[in-house]
């Protein structure tokens, strides 16, 4: 018996030491939300992924800032879930908060973040509305008004001659926006729009009615301001009618090639506006694909950037504006706020990247194309 009881107390103490140290009263605690479960999964997840590498790497450095990190499943949900998400995160302690990863929650949460004074910067959430009014929230990557404007001019730029058909969710913010400036950015800069289809999340699996009217229509090329998972539908219907439009979408695009059951031979060609491409050959990207590839046996998307880029940027703000873990998380809200418009960081999303007062974020999209089923940069 005494035997075995010494071999229990030393095994006990074996996965002690092997055990990660628990964080003392020196590391901020960093908190995100976003959908880990569901349809929007791959989104939440690739974020998480993303902070979960920075947040490593940055408590290796020898300059004594520390993060812990915490992270709530709000399943997209921009009601009650959300909500349940940011309340568990904040029973945590959490001090500022890199989320949510959509815009229809992000709305939501940084309502109530706005009231009790949490610092937000969303990796992902795009509509106009989550920072609109709230000096609390800031964003990394483009608004969605941005996105439509970029997506126009680049039309503009490469396929002037082309018609062009919109097919966009009416029900859905971040799409709703997109498509808005976008339309009035095409007029103005002589690319033709010659139709435009809707559909909501309840009719999101039958696209055979806006496919037909935009071949009918002659369009050539057809802009998908949507997510990929109605976006790997239209690209099995339009090859299913016989319809071979080029296809163009924007960041929620970003994930076709995941969705299971989906042929990614139909995704060959399209096009998408991103911040991000992991075929990038500066030191930064590339590193940062490789940790990602090790620790998860497949290729970040640009959700997982901006994932990454957010811890990086809420080291760089905590550190400029003196900071520390013993201070509440209004008082570090109300020196963030101050700080935000001065500073500028370099990331795998943008180097350079800046804020305004309002939230923006200020760097320069790209576009990627899939080519053999990866996204490489155009060539023309």
């Amino acid at each position: 018996m005494k035997k075995t009881l010494v071999l229990i107390l030393a095994l006990a103490m074996v996965f002690a030491l092997a055990a990660p140290a628990a964080f003392a009263d020196d590391a901020f605690k960093l908190g995100s939300s976003g959908p880990l479960t569901g349809g929007a999964a791959i989104y939440g997840i690739s974020v998480m992924n993303g902070i979960q590498i920075a947040v490593d790497e940055i408590n290796a450095m020898d300059d004594g800032f520390k993060f812990e990190f915490e992270s709530q499943d709000d399943e997209a949900d921009s009601g009650d879930k959300a909500i349940n998400a940011y309340n568990a995160l904040m029973d945590w302690g959490m001090q500022v908060m890199a989320g949510t990863v959509t815009s229809g929650s992000g709305i939501t949460v940084a309502a109530q973040a706005f009231d009790e004074r949490t610092f937000m910067l969303t990796p992902s959430g795009s509509s106009v509305d989550l920072i609109a009014d709230k000096d609390n929230a800031f964003q990394v990557c483009f608004t969605d008004p941005n996105q439509g404007v970029a997506s126009a001019d680049y039309f503009a730029d490469h396929f002037a001659d082309a018609k062009v058909a919109v097919i966009y969710r009416n029900d859905d913010a971040y799409s709703q926006g997109i498509r808005d400036t976008f339309v009035k950015e095409a007029e103005a800069k002589g690319v033709a729009v010659v139709y435009e289809g809707t559909f909501t999340d309840a009719t999101s699996t039958d696209f055979n009615v806006q496919l037909t009217a935009a071949q009918g229509a002659g369009a050539d090329l057809i802009f998908l301001p949507i997510y990929y998972t109605p976006a790997s539908v239209i690209l099995q219907q339009a090859n299913a009618m016989g319809y071979a439009p080029k296809f163009f979408g924007v960041d929620g695009m970003d994930g076709i090639l995941t969705v299971e059951g989906f042929d990614t031979k139909l995704a060959e060609g399209v096009f998408l506006l991103t911040p991000f491409s992991a075929d990038a050959d500066d030191a930064r990207t590339q590193a940062f694909v490789a940790e990602y590839q090790k620790r998860f046996n497949e290729t970040p998307n640009q959700f997982a950037a901006d994932g990454y880029d957010a811890a990086y940027i809420l080291k760089a703000a905590l550190q400029a504006a003196g900071c520390t873990p013993d201070m509440s998380a209004a008082d570090i809200c109300e020196a963030l706020i101050e700080v935000m418009p001065t500073i500028s960081v370099d990331g795998v999303t943008g180097e350079g990247m800046t804020w305004s007062a309002s939230g923006e974020v200020s760097k320069a999209p790209m576009a990627v194309v899939i080519k053999d089923g990866v996204y490489v940069t155009p060539e023309f």
